[in-house]
């Protein structure tokens, strides 16, 4: 796949198909360790955000932080805070 000047590439057909990407759809590319990849972040119909709404409705209640504190898991989160002093 060639990119154009403009940084513009042509998403294949037979992957518009199966992530059902038409006119309209919005797609995002997410870097990662393995490179990057192709996210239908929504489509005309937003099939998408529902979507997300299932899995986060799913999702609800299943985090365990492993007994850590509230201020534990936000370093945890965020990683220590340099502006403050030794503790």
């Amino acid at each position: 796949m060639r990119v154009t000047e403009k940084g513009q590439v042509t998403i294949p057909k037979d992957i518009r198909d199966r992530l059902n990407i038409g006119p309209g759809s919005e797609v995002d590319f997410v870097a990662d360790d393995k490179g990057a990849r192709l996210v239908v972040v929504a489509n005309g119909d937003d099939v998408a955000g529902k979507d997300f709404e299932t899995w986060l409705k799913s999702r609800s209640g299943s985090f365990d932080t492993g007994g850590m504190t509230t201020d534990e898991f936000m370093e945890f989160l965020r990683g220590p805070r340099d502006d403050l002093g030794p503790r």
